[in-house]
C-alpha cells in the first residue's frame, strides 16, 4: 500500500501496484513485507488522515508539518516522523531545521509518550468520502483489519473484502463434494474424495471389464466379478478348489459327482456323531435319578444346618444378654469397689484416731486413780463427748464419700453430647481381657445436655461376640439419669461412634447408627443402665495396632449424639 493525498487533503491508500513505478521498489530488489498493523501508516511524512479536532503543535512534525508518524526527538528536544529524520540524516553534516544545531544518530530516540497521545487522537473514518460519518481514534483505524469469521484461517483483513475471501480465497471456505454433494471444509475434500466418498468413481481391483464403478457398488461387485479369486462353495464338505468367478461354474458342473460324494460321506459322518451323542444322553438319563435323590438329601442336610444355624444364633443371642447383664453386675461391683476403697482409707484414719484416743484414755484412767473424784466425772464427760464426735465423724465421712463419687463424675462429665474418652494402659487392659479378667471397660457418663439424657460408652478390647479375638467392640448404653421423666422415649438420636487417629494424617475409623425404637436398649432405663448396643466389629485389631490409632499405650474414643432436634425439656 502507498499513501496518497485526496482533494480535500486526506490520506487516500493506493495498492503498491497502482502506484507509478517511480514509487515503487525497483525490480531487483523484494518489496518490504509490510506487518498487519503497520499496513495502513503512511510510506513517508506524517498522518494525513481528517482529525476531528485540529491536532496541537507539539504533535506536528518540524519538516512535513503533518501530525507525527512514529514520532522520534532530538538531543534539541525537537519532534520528527521516523521516515522524515532519516532523510534528515542521510545528509553529510545534518542539523536540525528548527534550530540548525547539529544532530547525531545515537542522540534521537522514540518518543512513546507523545506516540500514544496521538494514537488517540479523534480523526473521521477514512470512507468518509462515501458516506461513512463514524469517529474513531487513530490507532483503531491502524488495527482496523479483521479476521477470518470461520475461526480456522488465521488472515487477516478488512471488513469489506471478507465476501470475497470467504466466496473463493479461504482455504477453509465451505465447499461441496462434486460426486456425493457432501459439504465440508475445502482443506477436506481431496481427503473425503481418495477415501471415504462413496459416489467417487473406482477401478475394479481384479482389473475386469468395468473399468469405473461407485465406491459404494464395490463390495457387491466383488461379488460377481468374473475375476475374482473365490472358493467353491462345497469347501466345508472337502471340496479345495480355489479360482476365478468365470471358472467356477464349469467347475461345478464337471466335479457334480465328486461334490455329492463328499456331501454323503459328510452326512454319514454326522450321523454316526448324533447316534454317539444319543448314547451319552442315555447315560447320563440313567444317572439322573440319583442325582435328584442325591440332590434331595442335599437339600434336607440344608434345612437342618439352616435350623441349627437359627438355633445357634438364638443361643448366642441369649448369651449375649447374658453378659450384658454380668456387664452391668461388673459395673456395680466396680462402683462398689471404689467406695470400699475410700472407706478403707477412712478406716484406717479412724483407726489410727481411736488408737490416740485410747491412748489418751490410759493416760486419763492412770490420773484418775491417782486423783480426785472430779478427775472422774470429767473422764465421763469426755468419753460422751468422744462417742458424738465419732457419730458426727460418721456421718461427715458418708457425706464426703458420696460427694468425692459425684464431683469425679461431674469433673469428666460432658454436656453437649460428645464423650471423648481416654483409655491408658492399653497393652495391660488388653491382656486382662484376653485372660478374661476384664472382659470390658465403661466409661464416665456425658448427658445431652444440663437436663438431657445420661449416656456412657462400653468398650470391648479383645472383642465381642462375632469380633471377640479378631476386633476391637464399641457399644453404646443409655443409663438412668435424673430427668428421665422429663424427656422423649424411646430414646432415637443418632450415633456416631469413632476411634481418633493420633496421626498427622487424622484418617479417624468411625461408624454411625439410627437406633431401633423397637430395642429394648433404648427405651426408659429401669435399672442403672440398659443393654448395650453398638458395634461387634468397629475395628480390626490389625488395623488398630499398626497404624497410629495408639500413643503412649493410649487410645481415643469419640462417641457424638445428634442433639440438634432435642425439645427443651
Amino acid at each position: 500500500m502507498s499513501a496518497g493525498r485526496s482533494a480535500d487533503g486526506r490520506e487516500v491508500q493506493i495498492p503498491l501496484q497502482q502506484v507509478a513505478p517511480s514509487l515503487t521498489t525497483p525490480l531487483s530488489v523484494a518489496p518490504p513485507i509490510i506487518p498487519p498493523s503497520h499496513r495502513f501508516l503512511p510510506l513517508h511524512g506524517g498522518f494525513r488522515d481528517h482529525f476531528v479536532l485540529t491536532p496541537e503543535a507539539k504533535y506536528c512534525c518540524e519538516t512535513c508539518r503533518l501530525v507525527l508518524c512514529q514520532a522520534r526527538q532530538t538531543e534539541c528536544g525537537h519532534r520528527f516522523c521516523q521516515s522524515c529524520i532519516n532523510d534528515i540524516l542521510s545528509h553529510p553534516n545534518p542539523v536540525c531545521p528548527a534550530d540548525m544545531e547539529p544532530l547525531f544518530k545515537d542522540k534521537i530516540f522514540r518518543d512513546v509518550c507523545c506516540h500514544r497521545e496521538i494514537m488517540a487522537l479523534k480523526v473521521y473514518c477514512r470512507s468518509e468520502a462515501n458516506g461513512c460519518q463514524e469517529q474513531m481514534s487513530l490507532l483503531s483505524v491502524c488495527l482496523s483489519l479483521v479476521p477470518c469469521p470461520l475461526g480456522k484461517c488465521k488472515e487477516r483483513m478488512m471488513r469489506k473484502e471478507i465476501p470475497d475471501h470467504l466466496s473463493w480465497k479461504c482455504k477453509h471456505r465451505e465447499s461441496s463434494c462434486e460426486f456425493c454433494m457432501t459439504k465440508m471444509p475445502l482443506t477436506d475434500l481431496q481427503k473425503h474424495k481418495e477415501t471415504v466418498c462413496p459416489a467417487f468413481p473406482v477401478s475394479c481391483p481384479n482389473h475386469c471389464s468395468f473399468s469405473s464403478l461407485p465406491r459404494s457398488e464395490l463390495s457387491s461387485h466383488q461379488n460377481d466379478c468374473p475375476k475374482a479369486q473365490v472358493s467353491c462353495q462345497f469347501h466345508r464338505y472337502g471340496c479345495t478348489f480355489k479360482g476365478l468367478n468365470q471358472d467356477m461354474r464349469q467347475h461345478e458342473s464337471t466335479l457334480a459327482a465328486e461334490h455329492l460324494r463328499m456331501m454323503a460321506n459328510r452326512n454319514s459322518s454326522l450321523e454316526n456323531k448324533v447316534e454317539d451323542i444319543k448314547g451319552e444322553l442315555l447315560e447320563r438319563y440313567k444317572v439322573l435319578p440319583a442325582l435328584s435323590s442325591r440332590l434331595s438329601e442335599l437339600e434336607n442336610q440344608s434345612d437342618e444346618l439352616r435350623e441349627k444355624n437359627r438355633q445357634m444364633e438364638q443361643k448366642l443371642a441369649t448369651m449375649q444378654k447374658l453378659m450384658s447383664s454380668h456387664s452391668e453386675k461388673l459395673l456395680e461391683v466396680e462402683l462398689e469397689l471404689r467406695s470400699l476403697r475410700v472407706l478403707r482409707d477412712e478406716v484406717e484414719n479412724l483407726r489410727g484416731t481411736l488408737e490416740n484416743v485410747r491412748t489418751r484414755l490410759n493416760t486419763l484412767e492412770q490420773g484418775g486413780r491417782s486423783g480426785t473424784g472430779s478427775t472422774t466425772h470429767t473422764l465421763a464427760s469426755l468419753e460422751n463427748q468422744l462417742k458424738r464426735h465419732d457419730e458426727m465423724l460418721s456421718v461427715h465421712e458418708i457425706r464426703l464419700a458420696d460427694m468425692d463419687l459425684r464431683f469425679q463424675v461431674l469433673e469428666t462429665a460432658s454436656y453437649n453430647g460428645t464423650l471423648i474418652w481416654k483409655i491408658r494402659d492399653y497393652k495391660r487392659r488388653k491382656q486382662e481381657a484376653v485372660g478374661a479378667k476384664t472382659l470390658s471397660l465403661y466409661s464416665q457418663p456425658f448427658y445431652t445436655g444440663y437436663f438431657g439424657y445420661k449416656m456412657c460408652a462400653r468398650v470391648y478390647l479383645n472383642g465381642d461376640g462375632m469380633g471377640k479375638g479378631t476386633h476391637l467392640s464399641l457399644f453404646f448404653v443409655v443409663m438412668r439419669g435424673e430427668y428421665d421423666a422429663l424427656l422423649p422415649w424411646p430414646f432415637k438420636q443418632k450415633v456416631t461412634l469413632m476411634l481418633m487417629d493420633q496421626g498427622p494424617s487424622r484418617k479417624h475409623l468411625g461408624d454411625a447408627f439410627k437406633p431401633d425404637p423397637n430395642s429394648s436398649s433404648f427405651r426408659r432405663p429401669a435399672a442403672e443402665m440398659n443393654i448395650a448396643s453398638g458395634c461387634p466389629l468397629f475395628v480390626s485389631q490389625t488395623v488398630l495396632e499398626t497404624g497410629s490409632y495408639i500413643k503412649d499405650d493410649t487410645i481415643f474414643i469419640k462417641v457424638t449424639v445428634d442433639t440438634s432436634d432435642l425439645p427443651d425439656p
